[in-house]
């Protein structure tokens, strides 16, 4: 196939145009599934461009685009329709063209729904155009996802981001004529054996091993890469005792690690590139794993990710430096894209104890550290746990220890208190780990820069008996409040939809500690909503000069029906009851002093900001 089969799309051209302006048309066919991108994978691809080096020319590559050149002139999207839709949905908000004589680029076959709403993005909050029941919910929502993203950079941000985009390129693959397209499709959408990057990061790091260093570097690893359940299930009896004692509640040290008979004949002991693409796959468990473990516990990180932190606080603990003093050994952002490239990094540039590190003693201590984190991990940080076929989940924070006989059991995890506070129980400590870690989860919600991770990691393994005591819950509020710390200092209570969403949640978990309201939850609150809104309905009231200021903000869901919007504080308070009663507590709070009558804009605004601003204060020790 020739270069001129498959040309190179410019998302964004220097000139004005974009990939929609070309005058070509785009349709997704029926056999497709709908628009179905979550807000994970579109602020995932927006990262992809806006993480690109400002200062390097070179083109970067997003994706491929396969079609079928149909006899209307159209181009059928056989592959990439999810990227494409987004970057529709992107230049859009941008406030890009992406039409072609007032008809959308892009088209859904035989989807009413999605074709209108494509056609009426910038309307969706009006909704005195919009029909009834016609506005598909995904695309909507991953429209919300990208205007909100635009709308946190600064003015320089964007032109910035406008750049990398314009060096950004799709490349168009054309199906020959006569294709089975259903066929095709079938085949492009049925997944193959490629090799995971982790699993090319694993050779690598095994090359310099052999014997029983093999061994245990492949029990380790493999026993670390499932983060669905709990480490200490994925190993035997007798090793998991070894390594965490009888309770399976211990510490695996470096004199615990080194006990184990590693292999004991059954593990292969020189894996390349091909035994571990031909071993993947294997789902079998070790001995005592409870059979639906995966399916109740979900990690609030992948593996890959999992690698990244390892490796930073791996660096942190061992005191790992760069050649050149003045370098960062690793960058601050959590790449996975460049996750081989960090290892070779630390390697080839870094030294330790004064020494170029030496590659089979970096691979054996790493492992350690993995094992040893990932119990870290497992007990302190919260995951998803889904019972009862519960398919929405809750934020778990548990423990694992051996029940009768060779069974295991979970519960709370514990922090013990040496001197036990008036009212405060390791229950309650454990509660309030779990709220301020899931605060910080909703906050941050791009895994690339969950650094609060990092950090307690690091200091867990510094001092790991930290994880069975109330400092651990000390150290969890310090991340949370180191978050707002400068938002508080510079004292700017009016950045409206830029306020950080950290600082709206900070202040939720505040108003939790200081009172009773043990049925709240951080969700997923994306939105920043005004409580006198921003654009009155139908101007029925008059605008307000001051809604973007911090007493006249919350978050809300972005599925939150969006007359709310539009609507005032009264008519809010007693429409959206039910909605309020289960949203934020800033909500609820801002909600509480429109039903007490006073006017918001004259008094309860000002009251309501006075009072959160002085929690913010007392909590981050600012000009109190």
């Amino acid at each position: 196939m020739t270069s001129s089969n498959v040309p190179e799309l410019t998302i964004l051209d220097g000139d004005g145009g974009n990939i929609f302006t070309r005058g070509e048309r785009y349709e997704i066919p029926l056999y497709q599934r709908p628009y179905a991108w979550g807000e994970r994978n579109i602020e995932q691809l927006v990262d992809d461009v806006d993480d690109l080096p400002d200062d390097d020319e070179r083109g970067y590559y997003l994706g491929s685009l396969v079609v079928w050149h149909k006899l209307d002139g159209a181009w059928e999207v056989i592959d990439g329709q999810q990227r494409l839709t987004t970057l529709f949905l992107l230049l859009s908000a941008l406030g890009e063209q992406v039409s072609v004589d007032d008809v959308p680029a892009l088209s859904f076959s035989c989807r009413d729904k999605s074709r209108y709403t494509l056609r009426h993005l910038t309307d969706l909050d009006t909704a005195a155009r919009i029909e009834d029941g016609m506005i598909e919910s995904n695309i909507e929502s991953g429209y919300r996802v990208v205007v909100e993203r635009i709308e946190r950079m600064t003015s320089e941000e964007l032109d910035a981001f406008k750049r990398k985009l314009a060096r950004t390129r799709l490349y168009r693959i054309e199906v020959p004529v006569g294709t089975n397209l259903n066929h095709y499709f079938e085949i492009m959408n049925t997944r193959g054996e490629q090799l995971e990057q982790h699993e090319i990061l694993k050779a690598w790091l095994m090359e310099p091993l052999s014997g029983a260093d093999s061994a245990k570097f492949v029990s380790i690893w493999d026993a670390c890469s499932d983060m669905s359940g709990y480490v200490q299930l994925r190993f035997g009896m007798k090793a998991r005792v070894e390594l965490f004692g009888w309770n399976y509640d211990q510490f695996p040290s470096h004199k615990r690690i080194s006990s184990v008979q590693w292999g004991g004949g059954t593990q292969a002991m020189d894996l390349g590139i091909r035994e571990i693409v031909a071993t993947r796959g294997d789902d079998s468990v070790a001995e005592g794993v409870a059979s639906d473990e995966p399916a109740r516990f979900d990690s609030i990180i992948d593996f890959r990710y999992f690698l990244l932190h390892v490796l930073k606080v791996f660096v942190a603990v061992n005191g790992i430096a760069a050649h050149n003093s003045e370098e960062q050994l690793l960058p601050s952002l959590l790449d996975d894209r460049r996750l081989k490239a960090s290892f070779e990094h630390v390697v080839d540039d870094g030294l330790w104890e004064s020494l170029p590190v030496d590659r089979a003693r970096f691979s054996m201590a790493f492992a350690e550290c993995l094992l040893q984190v990932h119990y870290l991990f497992d007990r302190c940080i919260i995951k998803r746990e889904y019972v009862g076929g519960d398919l929405e989940g809750k934020w778990s924070l548990k423990e694992i220890l051996r029940a009768t006989g060779n069974g295991h059991y979970c519960r709370n995890s514990r922090f013990k208190n040496r001197w036990r506070e008036r009212g405060t129980t390791s229950e309650r400590t454990s509660r309030r780990v779990l709220m301020l870690e899931s605060c910080l989860r909703v906050s941050y919600t791009s895994p690339k820069v969950m650094h609060w991770i990092t950090s307690l990691l690091t200091q867990l393994m510094r001092n790991p008996g930290m994880a069975n005591w109330h400092t651990f819950a000390d150290a969890v509020e310090a991340c949370a409040r180191d978050s707002v710390r400068d938002y508080v200092e510079v004292g700017d209570w009016s950045l409206g939809v830029n306020t950080p969403h950290v600082v709206l949640n900070y202040l939720d978990y505040l108003l939790w500690r200081r009172g009773s309201d043990d049925d709240f939850v951080f969700e997923f609150r994306t939105s920043v909503e005004h409580w006198y809104p921003q654009n009155p309905s139908d101007d029925t009231f008059v605008r307000w000069s001051e809604v973007d200021r911090l007493g006249n903000l919350c978050l809300v869901q972005r599925n939150v029906n969006s007359r709310f919007s539009n609507l005032n504080p009264m008519a809010k308070a007693a429409t959206f009851q039910e909605m309020i009663a289960k949203g934020s507590l800033k909500l609820r709070e801002m909600a509480r002093l429109t039903g007490e009558g006073e006017d918001w804009k004259s008094g309860a605004c000002q009251r309501h900001e006075e009072e959160m601003v002085a929690l913010l204060r007392v909590a981050c020790d600012v000009g109190v």
